[in-house]
């Protein structure tokens, strides 16, 4: 996914925002969601002994197309959880990777782990309806947004119960994301110019993180030394889609990347 390919996705976003009102009801149905005190925590997942797998159910993407033909996130999750996956991830957006809101409330029916919604969030908006629809956590993308603007998407799903991972790509300077208060840091491998994936870099970052964050290393992870490789330099989590989901038994492949 390069540059241009980021910049047209926020536009859609904004576009898709502008397009369609607000449900009347949406603010009160997250609220009662957050009221209701039945969020699971990602940070606490994630913070358990041995390296914590985030499973992704992703339809498709930019650059790589259809994933799955036989595509059925709720029956995915499930097989991520009978794995052993710590916590489901789920891309929601429709016009570049066919993904969809629903897929949360699906998803959350069949799985007691916490759901992740990851999108291109640059609305409270959105925020509010990850938590109405299911969410435990939403995924912020440093790239796009200003250094005020995450601060405020941050505390604003505090608010709403949600924790936040924020994501930084391997090339970025990591501080305002630092200074956001996110609890969770996610380090993306790929070159947004290349989309050359460097775990080299990814190792580097992990450094330059506080270590009282949950660290996440993101994309380009295919196998166990991947992960035993990332663990060893500070990582506690490691967030895996597209290797799973084309995997002909994506059950199995989950399994032999936690070692089983």
């Amino acid at each position: 996914m390069s540059e241009s390919v980021l910049e047209r996705i926020v536009d859609s976003v904004r576009a898709r925002l502008a397009a369609a009102p607000e449900p009347e009801d949406l603010s009160d149905r997250a609220a009662a969601v957050c009221e209701s005190s039945q969020c699971r925590s990602l940070r606490w997942a994630l913070s358990a002994d041995g390296p914590s797998i985030i499973a992704e159910c992703k339809k498709a993407s930019p650059s790589a197309g259809l994933l799955r033909a036989d595509f059925d996130p709720a029956r995915l999750a499930a097989h991520y959880q009978a794995a052993g996956a710590s916590a489901i991830s789920v891309v929601t957006e429709p016009d570049f990777f066919q993904g969809s809101l629903e897929w949360l409330s699906e998803v959350r029916k069949v799985v007691d782990l916490p759901i992740l919604r990851k999108d291109f969030i640059i609305d409270e908006r959105q925020l509010r309806e990850a938590a109405a629809l299911g969410a435990d956590a939403v995924l912020l993308i440093q790239r796009i947004l200003s250094t005020d603007r995450l601060a405020d998407l941050v505390a604003a799903a505090h608010e709403l119960g949600l924790e936040t991972l924020v994501e930084i790509f391997a090339d970025e300077d990591p501080a305002p994301t630092i200074a956001s208060g996110t609890e969770i840091i996610g380090v993306n491998a790929r070159d947004l110019a290349t989309f050359e994936t460097r775990l080299d870099v990814v190792e580097a970052m992990a450094f330059v993180l506080p270590c009282d964050r949950v660290r996440v290393a993101e994309s380009g992870i295919k196998g166990p030394g991947d992960i035993t490789r990332l663990a060893a330099a500070g990582y506690d989590a490691f967030l895996i889609g597209e290797h799973l989901v084309r995997a002909e038994n994506p059950e199995r492949a989950l399994r032999r990347l936690r070692g089983r």
